[in-house]
């Protein structure tokens, strides 16, 4: 038998492993490339939940309460006016995908006195001490389905809706709003009612 020189097996043996080197390599890059293209690209989470708008945080008691909601465009659905020069402009009344409908708008102080009545609005139940001034007492009200919606509560008993107005200063134009469980589909219309105050009728959009 013919026996290949051990410096020949060698060098065939050196240049078998550099060629597969260099295969390897191209397989990797050609594979780098390849991600780098047109592959399927990641989900991305996000929206808001129950409130829904973000979380509301109580104001301080001179009148800055907290607002929320969707940002109106400009349309006014109902202008509630108060005693002492108090206005309440109510410029929205969304359905909002966790089941539940967001009114928001403004409250605005057009007299020379300081708003203290503002403590009214929040209702007569206990719960709602822990609240001060707020709209937690405001309520929906389906007319021709005869219920009636109350704000949502939190689970420490707090409402998701505006607070801190124990004191509206004069000039303040407050931005507020209330969460409420969402009528069916098919009522588009309630009224808005809030203690002291006139109702109003709106419509519900979304």
């Amino acid at each position: 038998m013919t026996r290949t020189p051990r410096s020949r097996r060698t060098g065939r043996t050196e240049r078998f492993r550099t060629g597969a080197a260099a295969v390897a390599t191209g397989l990797v890059l050609a594979l780098a490339l390849t991600g780098c293209g047109g592959g399927a690209k990641p989900a991305v989470s996000g929206g808001t939940s129950a409130g829904a708008p973000s979380d509301p945080g109580a104001a301080s008691g001179s009148g800055n309460g907290s607002g929320g909601g969707a940002q109106s465009d400009g349309t006014v659905l109902a202008t509630i006016k108060g005693p002492d020069g108090i206005v309440l402009t109510l410029t929205s009344a969304r359905r909002e995908s966790g089941g539940f409908v967001t009114v928001s708008g403004t409250v605005r102080n057009t007299g020379d006195q300081p708003f203290t009545q503002a403590a009214n609005w929040r209702g007569d139940e206990e719960a709602l001490v822990k609240n001060g001034g707020s709209l937690a007492g405001a309520s929906l009200v389906d007319l021709a389905a005869k219920k009636r919606y109350y704000v949502l509560r939190d689970t420490d008993g707090r409402c998701l809706c505006t607070t801190g107005l124990d004191i509206i200063q004069p000039g303040a134009d407050i931005p507020v709003f209330a969460q409420f469980p969402a009528p069916p589909a098919s009522t588009t219309q309630v009224d808005f009612e809030v203690p002291t105050l006139p109702s109003a009728t709106i419509a519900i959009s979304g």
